[in-house]
């Protein structure tokens, strides 16, 4: 059972950045293909942001692209999510994930944290 802990939420004005990150402990971190999602109020969660398990493959939503970066470190298992210039629509619960293949679906993940929430002020 792998357990996944964010951090890094708040609130920022638009324009701004932050910095998610997620740590992983009980599982083999380094054979999980990351995730990261996010909800906002009154929507379906949506895919952000996606690492596979070696750190080779990214892949972003297009509303993100070009904004939002994911890396990881198997190190010490973590995975991040760097958040630039965002915008009041990037206003959401986010959540890091964890699967055993390379997915934008979010049935896909097996493992899930707990999220922190980003909100972003006009």
């Amino acid at each position: 059972q792998v357990l996944l802990t964010e951090s890094g939420g708040g609130l920022v004005q638009a324009g701004g950045s932050l910095r998610l990150s997620c740590a992983a402990s009980g599982g083999t971190f380094s054979v999980l293909n990351m995730g990261w999602f996010r909800q906002a109020p009154g929507k379906e969660r949506e895919f952000v942001a996606g690492i596979s398990a070696g750190g080779y493959t990214r892949y972003y939503a297009d509303s993100v692209k070009g904004r939002f970066t994911i890396s990881r470190d198997n190190r010490k298992n973590t995975v991040d999510l760097q958040m630039n210039s965002l915008k009041p629509e990037d206003t959401a619960v986010y959540y890091c994930a964890g699967a055993m293949g390379v997915s934008r679906r979010g049935s896909e993940y097996k493992y899930w944290g707990q999220g922190t929430q980003v909100t972003v002020s006009s």
